[in-house]
């Protein structure tokens, strides 16, 4: 390995976050259910909820914890078209690229944008009312944006697997 790639390795490692195993515990639980009460989440791992508070907010003020949202059914809310979309860049200057990022971040049927290694430059993940609503975001919408070069679209059938928690 090359110099660069271990001090990147050495930094990953120091913005680490040591756990003992209520901590560990405490992350599983609130990734399971956020709107435990402190007693509640103190019983099932085995601590005070004083206990349980001071690690909350420690784990916080780590950034380990963030924001505490619901969870929505997007069948339910009439979202239950979900596209995952590669993007290829007309260019790569930083002009065009801040100009893209920020125009995903400001449309809501984009939930989730990843940029990427490979022959596509991002991978975004779409959700829609129907296929009609889908094809006017992309053709009238996303397609137009001038740092758009060109796109594919992958419809997903079925959801065979969900998770918003991370295994720690």
């Amino acid at each position: 390995m090359n110099d660069g790639i271990l001090s990147i390795i050495a930094r990953m490692m120091k913005q680490m976050v040591q756990f003992d195993p209520v901590d560990r515990r405490i992350l599983a639980e609130l990734q399971r259910d956020g709107a435990l009460s402190h007693a509640e989440l103190a019983a099932r791992v085995g601590a005070s909820p004083a206990s349980c508070w001071r690690r909350i907010k420690a784990l916080e003020t780590a950034g380990v914890l963030r924001g505490t949202v619901r969870l929505v059914d997007p069948e339910k809310v009439g979202r239950g078209v979900n596209v995952f979309c590669n993007i290829r860049m007309r260019t790569h200057s930083r002009d065009d690229v801040a100009l893209f990022e920020a125009f995903v971040q400001d449309r809501a049927e984009v939930l989730e944008c990843y940029s990427m290694s490979g022959d596509w430059d991002y991978l975004l993940r779409i959700v829609a009312a129907d296929v009609a609503d889908l094809e006017r975001f992309l053709m009238r919408t996303l397609r137009e944006h001038p740092s758009v070069g060109a796109t594919s679209s992958h419809f997903a059938l079925a959801q065979t697997k969900y998770s918003t928690a991370y295994p720690v």
